[in-house]
């Protein structure tokens, strides 16, 4: 695939700190593909477009949600909106047709009972990349290089802690990724 038109876009619309942040995605996602066996290309997509819409003002990002017939959580929430949306763009105006591309762009932020192994490289590549800072996220890149379903499980458990510290809205998606993925824990340990 050709990346030129995203980097063009992420070249004139994106601030310096959101470049750092996707090209450290990039970098951490396609480095993750390799070690996981995915697709590195399809990985670098992925991470080029996942942040595609986050500095949006609200106010575009509620006409986007209203226009592009999604669900009206999204609206007032640039948290969750922007995956959505980038996740239409990409297909309707970039032409990208891969659902697993399409998938990872849109849930990187609240991850989905099911993920692919591309999501699931997209989603924890979105929490570790190295400009990141949070307690906890050193833990979280050192289970990314051991487990990678760990490590999501891990992000999953801290993001349903901070958001419910907040008392902001938790996406569904986000607690059913969470008992998906200490389901397949749980089988894995059966099965020894």
């Amino acid at each position: 695939m050709n990346t030129d038109s995203i980097n063009s876009y992420i070249e004139k619309n994106f601030s310096e700190k959101r470049k750092i942040h996707t090209e450290g995605v990039r970098k951490t996602a396609v480095r993750l593909a390799e070690k996981y066996g995915a697709d590195p290309e399809k990985a670098e997509v992925a991470a080029l477009f996942h942040d595609m819409y986050r500095g949006v003002p609200v106010n575009a990002l509620n006409y986007y949600v209203k226009h592009l017939g999604l669900d009206k959580r999204y609206m007032d929430n640039c948290n969750l909106a922007h995956g959505k949306i980038a996740a239409i763009i990409m297909k309707r105006d970039y032409g990208i047709e891969d659902p697993d591309i399409l998938n990872a762009v849109s849930f990187h932020t609240t991850g989905r009972a099911g993920m692919s192994l591309l999501e699931k490289i997209i989603y924890i590549a979105d929490a570790i990349e190295p400009s990141r800072r949070y307690p906890g996220v050193d833990e979280l890149r050192e289970a990314a290089d051991q487990d990678l379903d760990l490590a999501c499980l891990l992000s999953l458990e801290h993001t349903i802690e901070y958001v419910k510290s907040q008392d902001s809205f938790l996406d569904e998606d986000t607690l059913l990724a969470r008992d998906d993925l200490r389901g397949l824990r749980e089988k894995e340990k059966e099965n020894g």
